[in-house]
């Protein structure tokens, strides 16, 4: 039989074979996107940039990958791991094949977390049922169930199509708006992910001189600083603790940004310094006072169209709605329009986005 040919290493090659993501031979799961509620449509935007996310429908999702990447997530307070069990009420995740499930699913969501005891965010939680199911899993789990502070959140809920029961489990130890950088706490302390939203629609511009007056404990600048570079990024407080604190968040988060202690209303700086100034104004309740607003709020416009470039935007996050509206209207300097409103922690701010006139 003759010896087949040797190739010819001088022929022209055939096609080269498409890449495949190994990620997409791997079992999808189901999460969902825990949000404040007014910046659902940032966290869409967040997740349409996520490789693989499919099957998406709102905050629901199917992913392959591995869940870390979605532990990254910056719009959101936490990602949920879904499984849905064909039982008419959480009783029927007592059996002995549902709870063997169960058990399985949750070691999952354990082995990825971390976590280290487990609790319940679902209605009826300290009923007969709930606290059997607790005994149980604390068994098959071998995990403590901390009622109050346990890392493991699980949540049950009726599903979509009233046929079953949803268990749901964050996959991380902490929400993902529980910062890992901030070390240091202030009262009226921004949200992250309300901070990372505003510099979301405020618009990311790499060649940005950004300032942020009234600092606090640093959150908008250090959320602008891991999303990307920017020409420049200063911050000022007029109370020492705030510049403090926020140095320290600084170094957690290993970045380096210039924090002064200053008034943000008598800076010295020239005039047209900056091209983008977000700003948290006191809400009147942590942190100044109604009364004290009045006065404040009409003087840092002027002050702020003072250092902002002709081209440039200014972003103010405040409770004081009806204060700033008002004295928006009373003024002939800015165009202004809303982002968005959101709920947190029993407050409705709403942020805004300016431009000269």
């Amino acid at each position: 039989m003759p010896r087949p040919a040797r190739p010819d290493r001088n022929a022209p090659k055939g096609r080269p074979r498409p890449k495949v993501d190994h990620r997409t031979r791997q079992p999808a799961r189901e999460y969902e996107l825990d949000v404040l509620a007014g910046l659902e449509d940032v966290a869409a935007t967040e997740l349409s940039g996520v490789p693989l996310a499919r099957d998406v429908r709102g905050l629901r999702f199917w992913f392959p990958g591995s869940p870390e990447r979605l532990t990254r997530m910056r719009s959101v307070v936490a990602v949920y791991r879904i499984q849905t069990w064909d039982v008419p009420r959480p009783r029927g995740l007592l059996g002995n094949q549902q709870l063997s499930e169960l058990t399985a699913y949750l070691r999952e969501v354990i082995e990825v977390g971390g976590h280290q005891s487990f609790r319940f965010g679902a209605a009826g939680k300290d009923s007969p049922v709930m606290q059997r199911l607790a005994e149980e899993l604390q068994g098959s789990l071998n995990l403590p169930h901390d009622p109050e502070a346990g890392e493991l959140l699980i949540r049950l809920r009726p599903s979509d199509d009233a046929q079953g029961w949803d268990v749901l489990a964050r996959i991380t130890p902490r929400p993902l708006s529980a910062r890992p950088w901030r070390v240091c706490n202030m009262a009226g302390g921004l949200n992250a992910t309300i901070a990372y939203a505003a510099h979301k629609l405020a618009g990311q511009r790499d060649a940005d001189r950004i300032f942020n007056p009234m600092s606090g404990s640093g959150t908008l600048l250090i959320e602008r600083d891991l999303m990307g570079p920017s020409a420049a990024l200063v911050g000022v407080d007029i109370n020492p603790e705030a510049v403090r604190c926020a140095q320290e968040n600084i170094r957690a988060a290993k970045r380096q940004i210039e924090v002064a202690h200053r008034d943000a209303l008598h800076t010295d700086l020239p005039a047209r310094s900056f091209d983008l100034i977000m700003a948290d104004l006191p809400w009147g309740d942590a942190i100044s006072s109604h009364g004290a607003n009045e006065t404040l709020y009409p003087a840092f416009l002027a002050e702020m169209h003072r250092l902002t470039s002709q081209r440039g935007r200014l972003c103010v996050i405040t409770h004081e709605i009806r204060l700033f509206e008002r004295v928006l209207q009373n003024q002939q300097k800015w165009h202004a329009h809303e982002l968005f409103q959101v709920a947190s922690g029993g407050h409705h701010p709403k942020a805004y986005l300016l431009s000269k006139r």
